[in-house]
């Protein structure tokens, strides 16, 4: 089955208009030069975005769609479960859509006041909320605002860091600003409970794959027991009887 020649031309358009955007920045590419690229002229360009920030808007589409249906997968789960489904999803978005983000993360001034910053600023205070949680004080929401950065900037500032890596290093740190503001946290109080679903010990294949990690010298403990959802004592464990 052959592709739609107009869907064609406006995918190479969109892919054109990345790649320039990235190379030189939103402000100094013109459609002139995405039609140069592709061999086309001005007016098929405008064809199929009649503004150069129409652009702009399908790039970040993807990435748009991929957070609300995050989002709508969390809602109606229990206040830790939700938590836990959007910041382990959000990371894993924005892996996936790295080249957009770097780009709207550049130019997010261009963005305007139009429906793209809008739908995204109500993406933002539905995740806050989320994290949150129910009847959240100041403290909790500050926390949350923080979370959400945490699952996002870094992989703008931090990119020849492979994803998996990357991956470990955030849900790590965001796991350690969460855990400072629980309830349970103050000196004397009990010891939280294991978050649900978390193994006390490994397979043996992720025994070999941490032994690994930590043998490289790329991953740290933390790191690894991120990317495994396992507690650092207890990669430690394992680590202690090779």
């Amino acid at each position: 089955m052959t592709a739609d020649p107009a869907d064609d031309t406006r995918t190479r358009i969109l892919r054109a208009a990345l790649d320039l955007f990235a190379e030189h920045g939103y402000q100094r590419t013109s459609l002139r030069q995405i039609g140069e690229r592709l061999r086309l002229t001005k007016a098929a360009i405008l064809y199929h975005f009649p503004a150069k920030e129409h652009l702009l808007a399908a790039l970040v589409e993807p990435l748009l769609a991929d957070l609300e249906a995050l989002l709508d997968a969390a809602r109606g789960q229990p206040t830790e479960q939700a938590r836990w489904t959007l910041l382990e999803g959000w990371v894993d978005t924005m892996l996936a859509h790295r080249r957009p983000l770097g780009m709207l993360f550049h130019d997010i001034a261009l963005v305007g006041r139009n429906d793209t910053y809008h739908r995204l600023m109500a993406i933002a205070m539905r995740a806050n909320e989320v994290i949150a949680g129910p009847d959240a004080g100041r403290r909790e929401r500050v926390r949350a605002v923080q979370a959400v950065a945490a699952c996002s900037d870094p992989i703008v500032f931090f990119t020849d860091v492979p994803d998996e890596v990357l991956r470990a290093d955030m849900l790590d740190g965001v796991r350690r600003l969460l855990a400072t503001s629980a309830p349970d946290a103050v000196a004397g109080a009990p010891e939280r409970r294991r978050p649900p679903g978390r193994p006390r010990a490994l397979g043996r294949e992720q025994v070999e794959k941490a032994r690994r990690m930590h043998a490289a010298g790329t991953h740290s403990v933390d790191a690894i027991a991120a990317t495994l959802g396992v507690s650092r004592a207890t990669v430690y464990r394992h680590l202690d009887n090779q």
